[in-house]
């Protein structure tokens, strides 16, 4: 694989493995990540939230099983924000999804785990497009997985947003009828876990966009102008780390937009 694109980012992050230890409950309110206990786990993990997305993938990948789950938020973080290149983002994918889905035999009652193999499998579908990944029987195993690692960690935010955007996406995929019928998709429970995804972290940059896009996916243009201040109120926001950031400068490409 090429090399990585580098975060550019205006404002460079200077955490160190003391800072992020400090402010680990702030930086990992979104998915209840446990502070780890291993100085070169904690060390990949400063590296991922300073933007070094390559290194933080490496050194997670030394570690073995442990350094599992910063490897691949890494590679998804940097897939789905820096990588240019389509084929590139769906080989990554490809090889988070692997390795998630290794991990929950593995660890099965790590929420990581199940919500990196359901985060990878879905952009990979968007990447071939959703209807031929639901034709390849994707579309269960997504809501399969979140599902899982919301019964697992309840107050996983991004869980709970990725689980409302996959309903919003199969019914504008399938319609509604389809979409209730064959993968249990409706728009209540779209609203509903945006819903409590904001309760858990009103300010999450993501979550704003996510619940934005599915609004608009839901009911069309009569929530356009809610989308559009949801877009608004994510891109004012000051990021914490450089997964935020990325996620900050999404809000602003699409008010622009």
């Amino acid at each position: 694989m090429a090399r990585w694109t580098t975060l550019a980012a205006t404002k460079p992050f200077g955490f160190d493995s003391k800072t992020v230890q400090q402010q680990w409950q702030r930086l990992h309110t979104r998915d209840q990540e446990a502070l780890p206990s291993e100085p070169a786990l904690l060390q990949a993990w400063t590296l991922l939230h300073n933007g070094h997305f390559e290194k933080a993938h490496h050194a997670g990948l030394a570690l073995g099983a442990i350094g599992t789950t910063v490897a691949n938020q890494a590679a998804c973080t940097y897939a789905s924000r820096l990588e240019p290149q389509e084929s590139e983002r769906l080989a990554l994918y490809q090889s988070v999804s692997e390795r998630a889905a290794a991990q929950t035999l593995r660890e099965p009652d790590n929420p990581a785990a199940h919500y990196l193999l359901a985060y990878s499998l879905g952009r990979y579908s968007q990447g071939i497009s959703v209807a031929k990944a639901l034709a390849q029987g994707m579309g269960s195993r997504i809501k399969t997985a979140l599902e899982t690692t919301i019964a697992l960690q309840p107050l996983h935010a991004d869980a709970h947003f990725a689980l409302g955007a996959f309903h919003a996406e199969i019914i504008d995929k399938v319609g509604a009828l389809i979409g209730g019928m064959a993968y249990g998709a409706k728009k209540e429970t779209s609203l509903q876990m945006f819903e409590r995804g904001l309760q858990l972290l009103p300010r999450s940059p993501a979550g704003l966009v996510e619940f934005a896009i599915a609004l608009v996916m839901l009911e069309g243009d009569a929530r356009q102008e809610e989308a559009t201040a949801l877009y608004a109120q994510a891109a004012a926001q000051m990021a914490v780390d450089a997964r935020e950031f990325l996620d900050i400068a999404v809000a602003k490409a699409g008010l622009r937009s």
